[in-house]
């Protein structure tokens, strides 16, 4: 550190929070992959660098996995240091993740993973804390941005004094809450020494790792019983009310605001458990036998409920009186609480607001790419893949969905299958930042395999979904530090790939010839895998100027919908009186990619 900080009282976001924490913990090494809602939490790092002109380092990593790896290294050479992701992103770094928990830590690391219950931007709404349990690592779980931060230096802490990685759990509504924060002053750059040379635990063979879990299970066990997190707080109420309720991270704020507002809840006694895993199970089981009933409220799994041994008692998600899945709002709590306590339900009447689907910003270049794919390949399967082109959907561009990188690997598996003719084909899309992530081993096996199937990487530059990060194609880190770019059509011809052409998605005429090259490359001449690289900047995040060129409906329209159910542009309304398509200049981009795709013709410069 080089420069003071008076301690002070700001207004932040829970990762905003988190990443405060990271910087007053004394950490030096801070990786991630972008992912909400964990975004935020390196870009404050950003932030807390600059302004405190913070020696600790930054990236982006190329993908979970990777950054748990740098982490950890860091770790073992003596810094503290963190990993951040979401949820779904610890699923790509649980093999290093896993084995990390038996070998241990030096410096102190933090595994940080945003957990999404709803799902509101995921594919999943999975309970990391169970990942935790089944990899032995210890959870702190905070319900507050306040807490996230007081847990994140707490974690760092926990760490080091067991030698193991520690989870810190914020859900979504603790990573994006806002709430006046109180700063403590940072510590210096944590260091615990160089790195020592020892085989047997650095490099264990299985011999070795079984004595390693031996320990691990003692640590676990020490933590349970000596550390107070591990122990249910009496949040409010007294000991010897009829009814428990157990809660534990995000959720607990709900549970705390409904039995505050409520007088019939008065005589409920509300328990918090800061660290779920390892809790101590003795301390629950206590509470239990002390009441009559106990419910218990937690995000989204049963993780606590589950480690109570003598469960007659107990009420929660595995009677059914929590739902299975949905985010549990204040208002699902409410009901849940109310109903345990035998009082009658609160009714309430649902807003009448019809929802609007997500949909391609206006300008964005993936529209184009899509509408061209489907005029070229018509009918073929589309697998596609996680970002900001998901909504590919909308134009019936993007028929199969499952994770990072998927794209690749299934088109490598949905063109082996028997078909019924011989003419079917499969293309793929998929994103350069996720390319980069998980794409390049699928593709790599593609060309091995000899699959034949067209892939169009839609390159606008950067992370865009996740709000604009870097790729490993950029010059620069996340603090803007110099990098070395990683040539995106290298890595296509690194693969293997001998039909790779690069094209503005907006050039109607070129996309559409690069895209009937790769037909016939590779359903017509059966070659293999063809590559197109759709190219151009995403139209938000590039803060290019917006165009000055306005369009308008002409009478020749005869209202085909093709603008709307094709071409799926926001900014085409349907008037219903008088029957007539306008264009909403609010939307509108400007682009003018509609005048080539307008079966009438009826789209022209306003004006003209």
């Amino acid at each position: 550190m080089t420069k003071e900080h008076d301690s002070d009282v700001r207004f932040l976001m829970g990762n905003e929070a988190i990443g405060r924490g990271i910087i007053e913990a004394g950490c030096s090494v801070a990786a991630a992959y972008p992912g909400t809602p964990s975004s935020e939490v390196l870009e404050s790092l950003v932030r807390w660098k600059k302004e405190l002109v913070h020696p600790i380092y930054l990236e982006w990593s190329v993908n979970e996995k990777v950054a748990f790896e740098v982490a950890y290294g860091a770790s073992l050479a003596g810094a503290r240091a963190v990993a951040a992701m979401k949820m779904v992103g610890l699923n790509v770094a649980s093999d290093p993740f896993m084995s990390a928990a038996y070998l241990g830590v030096r410096g102190g690391l933090v595994v940080v993973v945003a957990d999404d219950p709803g799902p509101h931007s995921s594919q999943t709404e999975q309970d990391s804390r169970f990942f935790g349990w089944f990899a032995k690592v210890p959870v702190l779980d905070p319900g507050t941005p306040a807490e996230a931060l007081e847990m994140t230096i707490r974690a760092f802490e926990l760490s080091e004094k067991y030698q193991v990685p520690v989870m810190l759990r914020p859900c979504l509504r603790v990573c994006h809450a806002r709430q006046n924060i109180t700063f403590g002053v940072p510590l210096p750059v944590a260091d615990v020494g160089p790195f020592k040379r020892n085989w047997t635990r650095w490099a264990a063979i299985p011999r070795y790792r079984l004595v390693l879990h031996g320990e691990l299970n003692e640590k676990l066990k020490a933590m349970s019983k000596d550390e107070p997190q591990a122990k249910p707080v009496l949040m409010s109420g007294t000991p010897t009310a009829s009814m428990a309720l157990i809660t534990s991270g995000s959720v607990s704020s709900h549970v705390k605001d409904v039995v505050a507002s409520d007088d019939r809840l008065a005589d409920i006694a509300v328990y918090k458990v800061d660290m779920p895993f390892p809790v101590n199970v003795e301390a629950l089981q206590d509470i239990v036998d002390s009441h009559d009933k106990t419910l218990l409220i937690e995000e989204t799994y049963p993780v606590l409920e589950l480690h109570i041994p003598d469960r007659r008692k107990v009420v929660g998600r595995l009677s059914g009186d929590v739902p299975s899945q949905g985010e549990l709002t204040p208002e699902v709590v409410e009901d849940i609480i109310v109903a345990a306590a035998g009082k009658e339900s609160i009714s309430r009447q649902a807003p009448s607001v019809k929802p609007r689907r997500p949909s391609l910003c206006p300008g964005c270049p993936h529209r184009p790419a899509f509408y061209m794919i489907r005029q070229v390949f018509d009918k073929a399967v589309y697998a596609g893949d996680i970002g900001c082109y998901t909504l590919g959907t909308n134009m019936g561009a993007v028929d199969t969905c499952l994770c990072m990188g998927a794209s690749i690997g299934m088109a490598g598996g949905l063109i082996r299958a028997p078909h019924e003719t011989a003419d079917s084909r499969v293309v793929a899309t998929i994103g350069d930042s996720t390319f980069y992530h998980a794409g390049v081993p699928a593709l790599i096996n593609a060309v091995h395999t000899r699959a034949s199937f067209v892939l169009v990487i839609m390159d606008n530059n950067l992370a865009a979904m996740t709000g604009g990060q870097p790729t490993p194609a950029m010059d620069t880190l996340a603090d803007g530090s110099r990098a070395t770019p990683i040539s995106l059509e290298r890595v296509v011809h690194g693969c293997g790939v001998d039909f790779m052409e690069v094209v503005d998605p907006y050039d109607y005429t070129g996309m559409r010839e690069v895209l009937e090259k790769a037909n016939t490359y590779t359903f017509e001449e059966n070659k293999g895998v063809s590559v197109v690289i759709a190219r151009r900047p995403c139209v938000r995040a590039s803060q290019a100027e917006r165009t000055s060129l306005r369009y308008e409906v002409g009478e020749e329209c005869d209202l085909c919908m093709s603008c709307i159910t094709d071409l799926e542009c926001p900014a085409f309304r349907f008037v219903k009186d008088p029957k007539a398509m306008v264009i909403d200049e609010d939307q509108c981009s400007g682009c003018g990619y509609c005048v080539n795709t307008c079966p009438s013709k009826a789209v022209r410069l306003k004006g003209v």
